[in-house]
């Protein structure tokens, strides 16, 4: 059984909103998502989503593009990113998705390894990191906590932690997050959030410190779902 990661799908079946006003790669990348997803994974794989999953505004928006990631193959273990504004009560989505994890909160275990996660948030020492973006970012900080707490108490030796905003700022400082990740038995980070070859070329990858990094981008991946294990 493998386990993959792909972020910022950004689908929206119910009222399409075409993306390759970000540029000509995004051009149908709905499309070139399922067909490399279904190319790719298996039906006993585990797919990461780490947020921006669809564009829709409330529930009965996202419910097309919730469908359509239901039907592809394998486990799929998703993570609100800051568009996902139908994402209100996670209990309510897996009481409507009962095949698809809805991490908030809490962990849920591949194998013999905890995942963990929040959404996150920009990182201080951005250049434009404001008195709203503390509040914030102080808060997806005690989330995360929590989830990792919850991995602990079940006995965790191996996390991987998703985030959908990058655990460090554009020079890769130390933040909050890389702290909590050093307090816990941390060995992998998949994130999303970065868009096109600026962001890329600033992305936090590979090992650091014992922990290894993946940006999980759709257009950073080609939009093919990447194998973790």
């Amino acid at each position: 059984m493998g386990l993959f990661a792909i972020g910022d799908l950004h689908f929206s079946f119910a009222a399409p909103k075409p993306m390759d006003i970000f540029g000509e790669q995004w051009k149908e990348h709905d499309k070139r998502i399922i067909e490399n997803w279904k190319n790719t994974v298996g039906p006993e794989d585990t797919v990461l989503i780490p947020g921006d999953i669809s564009w829709g505004m409330r529930l009965a928006d996202a419910a097309a593009d919730l469908d359509v990631i239901d039907g592809l193959p394998g486990r799929k273990v998703l993570l609100p990113g800051n568009h996902d504004y139908w994402w209100k009560s996670s209990s309510r989505l897996a009481g409507q998705y009962p095949r698809m994890t809805f991490l908030k909160n809490d962990t849920t275990r591949w194998e013999n390894w905890f995942l963990c996660g929040a959404r996150g948030w920009t990182c201080p020492n951005e250049t434009a990191f404001t008195a709203e973006d503390e509040k914030i970012y102080r808060r997806e900080l005690i989330r995360l906590r929590l989830s990792l707490d919850c991995a602990m108490r079940q006995g965790a030796e191996n996390i991987l932690v998703m985030l959908h905003f990058p655990p460090v700022n554009e020079n890769h400082g130390p933040s909050g997050f890389t702290e909590l990740f050093g307090q816990y038995p941390v060995r992998e980070v998949v994130y999303g959030h970065l868009h096109g070859e600026s962001s890329h070329s600033m992305a936090l990858e590979g090992e650091r410190e014992g922990i290894r990094y993946h940006l999980t981008s759709s257009d950073y991946l080609e939009f093919r779902p990447k194998r973790i294990f």
